[in-house]
């Protein structure tokens, strides 16, 4: 007797790195019909399309390269928010669990939303240059923010190919300057920027130890530690934490206890279905390391050292709403990223991670009642189409098992 399998279909995708993240790129008119709306239907074409979830951790069977930063996707449709171009969806797909978390932003993949949206004809072909710049604004839909992206064009296309560097990618590409509008204002995921109204909290972790904290909504949800608390230099490479899996375990037992603190779950056990926020860093003032690379980073050369975790594991670099957090929490004094940087108020930090340095900048003011407001964070990425045609998964995914 002959056994009839489900065929295969396919689905017009697009891969793109965006700054040091990779993640493939959907219209939402071209996903499959089940997978159009928010539901277990779009997770499960998600996470095959990705790969997961994989017991042995290497997303063999699909798009996603073992990693937090290459475990993710994203979808594009013309903006239903008036004042702006695209609406941009992002999820993080777990690599070992049935998990996608649509709980924030990716700030990498960011800057690839608006070359992207200009490729699959997103944006009116009469709004785009022959040459120079075309500013696209970006709703994005996780948190209900606004990103301006500023993407260069030659002869009428999308340029990608330059001469800025961004460490943590090995080639030079074109630069995208990107605006976080208003990072700690409510949006969607609500909150303030200091959920308990505190630049410094002391953070109780049973268990584990009492440790001073700030607990930041901007860019991301965020929870910075000093590094000295948790008996590390701050110059740290990712071989020297993820192979520490009682390390790893102390930092998502804090996380998930800063995640209560915040606001964002009910009970600890939430955050194991809540892994994409809050993210979890570290910070200590300037010292000289050798990157990843092998490049020698000088003190003198950076204002702080900063790592932080993502999806459980020693980020290689630096995530994009990460960054956010770092450049707003660094203007406004007392946080423990400012006095990681020496303290008082700044405009803009450089600091190092492990594959290297990065600069962002944050517009702060303070209101009549003597409140922090930023307006705006600032900070430059680049973009590049990897791939263009087709995904395929197995048709039988969106039907119950």
């Amino acid at each position: 007797m002959s056994i009839h399998y489900a065929p295969q279909i396919r689905i017009p995708a697009t891969y793109l790195r965006g700054g040091t993240s990779k993640g493939v790129f959907f219209r939402l008119e071209d996903l499959p019909a089940p997978a159009q709306q928010p539901g277990p239907a779009r997770d499960a074409l998600l996470l095959r399309v990705l790969g997961s979830p994989d017991p042995y951790g290497k997303q063999i069977d699909g798009m996603g390269n073992a990693s937090s930063s290459t475990s993710k996707a994203v979808i594009l449709s013309r903006s239903t928010q008036p004042g702006h171009d695209v609406d941009y969806l992002f999820g993080q797909v777990s690599i070992d669990q049935p998990l996608v978390d649509w709980s924030g932003n990716c700030g990498n993949l960011s800057a690839a939303v608006g070359p992207c949206a200009i490729h699959m004809g997103l944006i009116d072909a009469a709004r785009i240059p022959l040459d120079g710049h075309l500013t696209v604004r970006i709703w994005q839909a996780n948190i209900g923010k606004t990103i301006v992206a500023h993407v260069p064009i030659a002869h009428g296309q999308v340029q990608e190919t330059g001469d800025f560097e961004l460490d943590g990618v090995t080639f030079a590409a074109a630069e995208v300057a990107l605006e976080f509008i208003n990072p700690s204002e409510a949006g969607e995921d609500g909150g303030a920027m200091f959920p308990t109204g505190n630049v410094v909290d002391t953070l109780e972790v049973p268990g584990v130890g009492t440790f001073a904290a700030t607990l930041i909504n901007a860019g991301i949800p965020t929870l910075f530690l000093s590094a000295t608390d948790l008996g590390y230099t701050g110059t740290e490479l990712q071989s020297a934490i993820n192979g520490d899996a009682a390390a790893l375990a102390r930092f998502e037992t804090i996380r998930a206890h800063g995640a209560l603190r915040m606001g964002l779950i009910q009970d600890v056990s939430e955050a194991t279905t809540r892994q994409h926020t809050p993210k979890i860093a570290f910070v200590a003032p300037p010292a000289s390391y050798t990157a990843s690379s092998g490049k020698a980073i000088e003190a003198k050369d950076i204002d702080l050292l900063v790592r932080a975790l993502s999806m459980g594991q020693l980020h290689h670099a630096m995530m994009g709403t990460a960054a956010v957090a770092i450049g707003t929490a660094a203007a406004i004094p007392g946080t423990l990223v400012n006095l990681a940087a020496g303290g008082g108020a700044r405009s803009s930090v450089r600091f190092g991670h492990p594959s290297g340095t990065l600069r962002v900048g944050a517009e702060a003011r303070q209101n009549d009642a003597g409140d922090w407001q930023v307006t705006k964070a600032l900070m430059s990425r680049s973009a590049r189409i990897l791939m263009e045609g087709w995904v395929r998964v197995p048709v039988n995914i969106f039907k119950p098992n």
